[in-house]
Parts: C-alpha cells; structure tokens; sequence
C-alpha cells in the first residue's frame, strides 16, 4: 500500500492537537463514542476542563457529536466519536511532538508493561537507508490505520519515535 500524503495542519488544528489532553480524548473516542461525563471519569479530569477539550476538538473536526442518548437518571447525553483526521495531517512546524510523548507517557502509566512487546533499536544509516527506514515503517502504519476496526477485536496502541540517537558519538 503508498504511503499516503498528509496535507499541512492549519494553525487551528495544530493548535487543537498541542495537548496531551486532547490526544488522549481523540484516542479514548477512537472505536467507541463517549459522553463529556465519560471522558472526564476515564481521564480523573474535572467534566467542565473535559467539556473544554472535546469543544476544541469538535470545532475542529477531530470529534463528531453522534446522536444524543438517555443517561442512567434519564438526562440527556451527547457522546462524541474521533473522526481519524489527525492522521492525515502533517503537523511539521507546528509542534516539536513533546505533547504526543506526554500523551503516551500517561497513558503508558496504566498499562502493565509485562504483557507489552518493546524494543530499543540503536541504527547507524546512511541518509538513503534513513530515509527507506523510515518509508517502510510509516507505510506500515498507514496500511493499518487505513483498514477498518476489528469487530471483537481488541484495542492495540503503538507509538513509534525515530529520532537522532545524541548519546553516540559519531
């Protein structure tokens, strides 16, 4: 599958993803549509700062509200489903991506790392070899981004960072 182009992020969607907040919003609404209310209990995070947050993101089209349901006292709920645009943005010049590392960071905090596969990769390459590195995996993640959820299936989170390894000499 080509790796698809992502189209420049404009200042209000860059902006709207500059939280780890916000990202962990849009990842808690990827699959399943959430209330206000569910999402402040799920980040231990006053409803009114939540209710900020999703409003941000509705506004600029990461969330869409789904059509209202009846709490358990019978109020009226609105819950909100990620849209997946934040993939198909290319946030160059925006963000130094300190907010995605913070988002994963407390998201990784819940996560019994036993059950985790990790692995550290140090790599000498050329900048071609660089490069084709860094085509292949981003091709990867696209296929799967690309395909449709899994009825059933369970939820998987990756994070991928390539980034200049500063401790080695050169």
């Amino acid at each position: 599958m080509p790796h698809r182009e992502r189209r420049p992020a404009t200042e209000a969607e860059a902006k709207a993803l500059a939280s780890a907040v916000r990202l962990r919003i849009l990842r808690l609404c990827l699959d399943r549509p959430l209330t206000n209310k569910e999402i402040a209990r799920r980040l231990e995070a006053n409803p009114a700062t939540a209710l900020h947050h999703v409003r941000t993101l509705v506004d600029t089209g990461f969330l869409v509200a789904q059509p209202p349901r009846r709490g358990a006292r019978g109020a009226r709920e609105v819950p909100y489903l990620a849209t997946r645009k934040s993939w198909s943005l290319d946030l160059s010049g925006h963000s130094d991506g300190s907010e995605m590392v913070d988002a994963f960071l407390e998201e990784i905090r819940h996560v019994d790392l036993g059950q985790s596969r990790m692995s550290r990769l140090g790599l000498r390459l050329s900048a071609e070899e660089h490069a084709e590195f860094n085509a292949r995996l981003f091709a990867i993640l696209a296929e799967y981004q690309a395909r449709p959820p899994t009825p059933g299936g369970r939820a998987y989170s990756v994070f991928v960072v390539v980034h200049d390894d500063v401790t080695r000499e050169d």
